[in-house]
């Protein structure tokens, strides 16, 4: 039904994506974004064994690179 964009993989993130997790049928669709891939990779396997939600996608950009 929805598709949502996280920018950054920390705190506030981790428990934004946790709960949005646990409503699939509102958040159809996940993508989380950082500077640092690897936390991205690892707060959506986090979640994914935590609520099985699977198929959030992870990407790395930085803000202080406009292009990216």
């Amino acid at each position: 039904m929805g598709k949502v964009l996280v920018i950054g993989a920390g705190g506030v993130a981790t428990v934004a994506v946790h709960k949005m997790a646990q409503n699939p049928d509102v958040f159809t669709e996940m993508m989380i974004a950082s500077r640092t891939l690897a936390k991205c990779d690892r707060l959506a396997k986090a979640v994914e064994a935590a609520t099985g939600y699977k198929g959030i996608q992870t990407a790395q950009v930085d803000a202080d690179n406009v292009p990216e």
